[in-house]
């Protein structure tokens, strides 16, 4: 299984998919998501779960932030800017909904942009393809999508991209 995204040129995510971008949610989070394409799947996928993480923020934060959330997602591309418009896949809630980012599940539960603080970071978006769709509901937890994954995963590929202060 492969996964792309359009959205990173040169190793680089382009601004507008975060803090440089121009489009936020009231309380300030990037909301203009990334697009990304999954190729070779494995037979008998019947959903996807997407993660998008920076595992750099520990540096920051003291843990790993999580910028989007996917479950159930049966198709093989997601377009840019997708995220605030999705009706046929769940989204659970970033970290922006962490003690750190103070908003609420709501809010939080979609595209959640790059915004490092401190130095350059690495976002990588990693995909799954699943046996099964998951019992999740909008707004579910990074554990909750990791605990209803196990045992159903058939792949997972990943792509990495950097974004700077």
């Amino acid at each position: 299984m492969i996964v792309t995204s359009s959205a990173i040129q040169n190793g680089v995510f382009e601004d507008k998919y975060g803090k440089r971008g121009s489009q936020f949610s009231p309380n300030g989070m990037p909301t203009y998501s990334i697009p990304f394409e999954i190729q070779n799947a494995p037979e008998g996928t019947k959903s996807f779960a997407v993660v998008l993480e920076d595992k750099d923020a520990i540096t920051a934060s003291g843990f790993v932030w999580i910028h989007w959330l996917i479950a159930n997602l049966e198709r093989t591309s997601v377009q840019e800017n997708e995220s605030l418009t999705a009706a046929d896949y769940l989204q659970g809630a970033n970290s922006w909904a962490s003690v750190l980012g103070k908003f609420d599940v709501a809010e939080a539960s979609s595209y959640g942009g790059m915004a490092p603080p401190n130095c350059l970071h690495r976002y990588e978006l990693i995909v799954y393809a699943l046996d099964t769709k998951l019992d999740l509901a909008q707004g579910f937890r990074f554990n909750d999508l990791h605990f209803a994954m196990q045992g159903h995963i058939l792949a997972q590929a990943s792509v990495m991209g950097c974004y700077d202060v």
